[in-house]
């Protein structure tokens, strides 16, 4: 069994199609893009021989032994390990709200689940929901209605629109929303549930969901004790 990864690049804006033709060429899609900006300090810049850039955050989905193989080719190919070239990083998956939607992250790549979570004994998780623009509100209402906390949302583009048709079944809005939201894990199948079924790929917001491992938390507290005011 392999395991399933998200891979975050983040590069200089100007370098994303090199980054997407790059990705291409591995037969992974990047799924969703968005943009920030460098916020690392002067003098930090200036020892590089950089400037403070516009930056491009691609979002893609890998296995194990996929991402050696970029990686390997992000170092040969792109030289990422030159300073300014950009970065490219993996965080292990928990777990994925329905079949379709794997297949529509993988692109029906060959991919066997393993166990739930890659990393144990993790009290929390980081639940991210990828829907059409316009939807938040729909989304936090099915969540908050099983007990989930506040979510922060990030505007994104998605770039998988013929692949949505392919392994979905539905054509996808190009403007995305991005929900990350920290849950409990004991609670995080309970949200993932109710974002599905009242928000999933048989509503308007065509809400694909799923999970990360959060292995240390701080400033959790008053979750932790709004959870222990709801038990009976």
């Amino acid at each position: 069994m392999s395991e399933l990864y998200m891979m975050a690049t983040i590069s200089d804006r100007n370098q994303t199609r090199r980054f997407l033709a790059f990705y291409k060429e591995y037969g992974v899609t990047v799924t969703l893009l968005t943009f920030g900006r460098g916020t690392a300090a002067s003098e930090v810049l200036d020892s590089f021989g950089l400037e403070a850039a516009e930056k491009a955050v691609l979002f893609a989905f890998v296995t194990d032994t996929e991402w050696k193989k970029i990686k390997s080719g992000l170092q040969k190919q792109m030289k990422i390990d030159i300073p300014g070239s950009g970065i490219a990083f993996v965080v292990p998956m928990s777990s994925i709200g329905g079949k379709k939607q794997l297949q529509f992250l993988t692109e029906g790549r060959d991919f066997e689940k393993g166990e739930e979570s890659t990393l144990k004994d993790t009290n929390y998780e980081l639940l991210v929901v990828v829907a059409n623009q316009g939807y938040t509100e729909m989304i936090m209402d099915a969540a908050r209605a099983a007990k989930a906390p506040g979510g922060t949302v990030i505007h994104a583009k998605g770039t998988g629109a013929e692949k949505a048709e392919k392994f979905l079944g539905v054509s996808l809005a190009t403007e995305k929303e991005m929900i990350f939201m920290v849950a409990k894990r004991e609670g995080k199948n309970a949200i993932m549930k109710a974002i599905m079924e009242k928000a999933g790929m048989e509503s308007k917001a065509k809400a694909i969901v799923f999970s990360l491992p959060v292995t240390e938390t701080a400033g959790m507290r008053l979750i932790e004790e709004t959870e222990e005011d709801w038990k009976p």
